[in-house]
């Protein structure tokens, strides 16, 4: 089994973010913590463990989970090990911004059991920082690199946002080359979206920002696969580069369809052809718990067709890609006459090239 915490709350709403967040000076952390274990409790007698007893990745997801007190980690995780086995070789994921990891952090999270932290980098441009509405600089993420591996932490994940606007003047290359020299073991890019109901959408829909161009967009995505395998890393799914045996077990999870349970408001759980989520408010989800009763907003049963489709544009998404035989000839031909994809070992693997075209080619299955 794997567990996935949503933590909702930050300090300000970044200008591209639509996700279900509280904005919080004052972080709630006692009542979240009460929240969420009491929300754990119902799913001891699940029938999502399916005789499993072992939780085996926990990933701190937001939000910011690092502005939670540290205690707060600590007594979650002490929460779920009361309940359920944690592997000792479990993988326990946090994400930070860099502006939260201090030293005394730092020590609390390793202490409490975190052994991998995911910083929400996203650039080390100044300019573009404040754009993004971020809370911190690019000189905080290279000192928070040096403070968690001092506090023992040597699993570091980087995140950055590719596909900005033009007008941004932001130099791709130069942020690549600065992560690169920090190291970390893992690597995740995402291309920038305009959703609905954001900073972003509504300077958009003014004319005050202009998306970039798929040309723009493409290269930068080429431009990182590259940077990237030179520098010894795998381009082992869409978004996500690893150093040799440094992948992300968590998130490989939800790829291979792994059972997974979601805490937390917003949380999405899955097991089988079963998905569920969670009320997407605190407020509600707090209430909610509170009065003994069950968060979840919604639920649906996937068909075979559907599970059929999921699995094969997960598999798309990854380096092991998926059976041949489970795509008709004359679409395996066009992929692999087009540079989109490869066949070894009776697998087709879509090339970077295609993984720039991921959905659609997914839809013409």
């Amino acid at each position: 089994m794997h567990l996935y915490l949503h933590v909702p709350f930050c300090a300000r709403r970044c200008s591209y973010c639509d996700f279900a967040i509280a904005v919080r000076r004052d972080v709630p952390t006692e009542a979240y913590v009460r929240s969420v274990l009491s929300e754990w409790e119902r799913w001891q007698d699940h029938e999502s463990w399916g005789g499993s007893e072992i939780v085996d990745t926990i990933y701190f997801g937001g939000g910011t989970p690092s502005r939670l007190e540290p205690r707060g980690i600590a007594t979650l995780l002490d929460g779920v090990a009361r309940s359920r086995t944690v592997s000792p070789t479990a993988e326990v994921t946090l994400e930070a911004n860099p502006d939260d990891a201090t030293p005394e952090r730092a020590a609390t999270w390793r202490a409490a059991g975190v052994n991998r932290v995911s910083l929400g980098a996203q650039s080390f441009d100044p300019g573009v920082l404040a754009w993004m509405h971020r809370t911190h600089t690019g000189e905080q993420t290279e000192a928070a690199v040096e403070v968690l591996r001092s506090a023992g932490i040597v699993e570091i994940s980087l995140d950055l946002i590719f596909g900005l606007p033009a007008s941004l003047g932001r130099n791709w290359r130069v942020d690549l080359d600065r992560a690169v020299a920090l190291g970390p073991d893992h690597r995740s890019l995402y291309g920038l979206t305009v959703e609905d109901h954001t900073p972003l959408a509504r300077w958009t829909a003014r004319g005050e920002v202009v998306p970039v161009n798929e040309d723009r967009y493409a290269a930068e995505f080429l431009e990182a696969d590259a940077v990237l395998a030179r520098a010894g890393y795998q381009h082992y799914e869409v978004s996500n580069y690893g150093l040799p045996g440094r992948r992300a077990r968590h998130n490989s999870a939800y790829w291979r369809r792994a059972p997974f349970i979601g805490l937390g408001p917003s949380a999405h759980s899955a097991w089988d052809r079963q998905r569920q989520w969670n009320l997407r408010e605190w407020a509600a989800y707090e209430r909610t718990v509170a009065a003994e009763q069950s968060p979840v907003a919604g639920s649906e049963r996937l068909d075979g067709e559907a599970v059929q489709l999921e699995e094969l544009y997960l598999g798309l998404r990854t380096r092991e890609g998926v059976p041949a035989e489970r795509l008709p000839q004359e679409i395996c031909a066009a992929w692999l006459g087009s540079g989109w994809a490869s066949l070894s070992d009776g697998r087709i693997r879509l090339s970077p090239e295609g993984w720039l075209r991921l959905d659609a080619l997914a839809a013409a299955v």
